[in-house]
């Protein structure tokens, strides 16, 4: 909406920094983050009123997280807010790349919603089946696929970068559609399972973001696009201001569920947060460039995989607990010590993704 103002800096000539991807980029995330700041303990006092034992806790789970019993949870509801808030505030309106994107958004965490919900209402930590869940995220996938294969228009619109590599491009035709589906519902239920313990997914979380917030712009510009030999996306740029609006969100989230956690994000927050990290990486033509930067959420996954895959072939577990943060608590490690590790190792995952761009 502030983007319009831009129009009038024939007039007012300081009002063409509206104009600026940068500009709005950054007041975007300072836009979420103070609208999560703000809200945070209103909406957790009110999350405690309608949600009298909070969260249910596994019973398998570590002793440790006994003491989180009580502690309410659909916090992710925030992040939701603040971004399209955020969004709709800083924005070009007419691109169609923000939509898919809230689109997206929305629709994963309607999805988590409701598993959250059922999950309250029935007092157990199951939620809805995993088939119905299922149903719902590659519903949306598929929407945001066919919308994306659109919008880029001609053979790149099938194709598959490599990441390193500047002439290597494979054109996976129909197949694409469900290689899709698997990254946008992958990176949807990976981070998912990463949000286990008090802050833990929020960091890998800004950090993809902000990896993707930098290749939109690039693949964005046809001047850098050109010069660091990417595949050029029309209008992608905008996209920036919408991840700044993510990174913003999710650190005012933050604030509130670091150790000891006031509120929890919840499937709501989380599968939402990974459908959208899914579906810039599918935009910007870098799937594979999200499993570096989000090498956090595929070790997460990867355990859970091999744990369930060797209990069910061999009868024996791999990891002591999986997702294998469990397994590092199994081992002793205090949760705190766990989740700075592996915010360092996203940090990291995240130098060497961007680093992808020049080393081709």
């Amino acid at each position: 909406m502030l983007y319009f103002l831009s129009y009038l800096s024939s007039d007012w000539t300081f009002l063409n920094i509206f104009r600026y991807i940068t500009f709005r980029s950054g007041g975007a995330l300072i836009t979420a983050f103070f609208i999560c700041l703000l809200m945070g303990p209103r909406f957790i006092a009110w999350l405690k009123t309608k949600q009298k034992e909070g969260q249910p806790i596994r019973a398998d789970g570590p002793q440790t997280h006994l003491i989180k019993k009580g502690t309410p949870t659909m916090g992710g509801l925030m992040i939701l807010i603040a971004i399209v808030v955020a969004t709709l505030l800083w924005a070009q309106w007419f691109n169609p790349y923000v939509w898919v994107l809230l689109f997206v958004l929305m629709g994963f965490g309607f999805a988590g919603l409701l598993d959250d919900y059922v999950k309250l209402t029935q007092h157990n930590s199951k939620g809805i089946s995993g088939k119905q869940k299922l149903a719902l995220q590659f519903f949306v996938s598929l929407v945001a696929c066919l919308w994306l294969i659109f919008l880029e228009e001609g053979p790149m619109g099938t194709t598959l970068t490599i990441p390193f590599f500047k002439d290597v491009f494979i054109d996976l035709g129909y197949f694409y559609i469900p290689f899709v589906l698997v990254v946008m519902v992958g990176s949807s239920n990976a981070v998912n399972l990463t949000d286990g313990l008090d802050g833990l997914v929020s960091m890998p979380v800004i950090m993809c973001a902000l990896v993707f917030m930098v290749i939109a712009y690039l693949v964005g510009r046809i001047d850098y696009a050109s010069y660091l030999q990417i595949h050029y996306v029309l209008g992608a740029g905008e996209m920036s201001v919408f991840c700044g609006a993510l990174i913003g969100a999710t650190l005012g989230f933050l604030w509130f569920n670091a150790h000891p956690a006031q509120v929890f994000m919840g499937d709501t927050g989380s599968l939402a947060l990974g459908g959208v990290l899914g579906t810039l990486s599918v935009a910007t033509k870098q799937e594979l460039v999200l499993a570096i930067a989000g090498g956090i959420f595929v070790i997460e996954a990867l355990s859970d995989i091999i744990q369930v895959g060797s209990f069910k072939l061999r009868h024996k577990r791999v990891f002591l607990m999986a997702p294998i943060h469990h397994h590092f608590e199994k081992k002793g490690w205090s949760e705190t010590t766990i989740v700075v590790r592996f915010w360092i190792v996203s940090i990291l995952l995240a130098l060497l993704a961007l680093a992808t761009l020049k080393i081709r």
